[in-house]
């Protein structure tokens, strides 16, 4: 939904972070947005409320974007001001979050474009009121220095100086069984964390309204080895959360398995496309 954007001759833009289902206007005091020195503001659109912002066009020209992209702390920043906008709108009322940059070069514009997406936006809201989105992830048990062996899986050689150089009888074969046995003992093991993922699943979805299963992250940060099997996001009602969380920590207690619970979250995995 998010338009081109705007050419440097423009003076100003409409920036939009939501659309909401609110009596009033949600109170937004405290937050600041993108800009500094433009305040958030509401936009009528018949029985929803969109929240935006006045931003200058320069700074959202596709140039100045892709600079921006390249600036880490930068992108950060915009990221969590989008966000802390969205969070503070989802606390008071059902929200559908737009992504971040989703912008309009006028006003009646906005209005016509968001207004014709009314009924995706209402079958958004409906799915998503009094629920909230939390992740899940499961890694795998073992370590992945277990297989492949080492120094240690290496044939041994005799310490006789005349049979120097030449293995022992029988050390290849010991050796080739060794490898075999780790290999099998890793095959088992990821089986294992893969049965446990879907155990996982299968029990977070009977809680869950709707649930997604996203890409499994590699190894993360300096140190952290660890295998990701399952990542999943799911859409939990909002009395259900203690239960969940009760939930995961009896599935680590019974399978052993290292499993992440994140949330509550508001829900930008499940208002569709819109």
């Amino acid at each position: 939904m998010t338009e081109h954007s705007p050419t440097a001759s423009d003076t100003t833009a409409l920036y939009v972070y939501a659309v909401c289902r609110a009596e009033g206007s949600p109170a937004l005091d405290g937050v600041s947005g993108v800009a500094r020195d433009a305040p958030l503001r509401t936009l009528p659109l018949g029985s929803l409320t969109a929240i935006v912002q006045t931003v200058r066009a320069a700074e959202f020209t596709d140039e100045a974007w892709q600079e921006r992209l390249t600036d880490e702390p930068e992108l950060e920043r915009y990221a969590r001001a989008h966000h802390e906008v969205v969070s503070a709108v989802a606390a008071q009322a059902p929200t559908v979050p737009l992504p971040l940059a989703t912008l309009y070069n006028a006003e009646d514009r906005a209005e016509f474009v968001l207004g014709n997406e009314s009924a995706r936006f209402h079958a958004a809201l409906e799915r998503i009121a009094h629920h909230a989105e939390w992740g899940v992830k499961v890694y795998a048990t073992g370590s992945p220095g277990d297989v492949g062996g080492g120094a240690a899986q290496r044939p041994s050689t005799p310490s006789t100086p005349g049979d120097r150089g030449r293995p022992a009888p029988g050390a290849g074969r010991a050796y080739l069984e060794r490898k075999r046995n780790l290999q099998a003992r890793h095959e088992q093991q990821r089986e294992e964390s893969l049965r446990v993922a879907e155990t996982v699943d299968t029990r977070v979805c009977r809680i869950a309204k709707a649930s997604r299963r996203l890409r499994p992250h590699g190894p993360g940060t300096a140190g952290d080895h660890r295998v990701q099997v399952l990542n999943a996001t799911y859409l939990v009602a909002e009395h259900r959360s203690a239960e969940l969380e009760l939930l995961v920590k009896d599935l680590r207690e019974s399978t052993d398995a290292g499993i992440e619970l994140s949330g509550p979250w508001v829900p930008y995995s499940f208002v569709g496309e819109v």
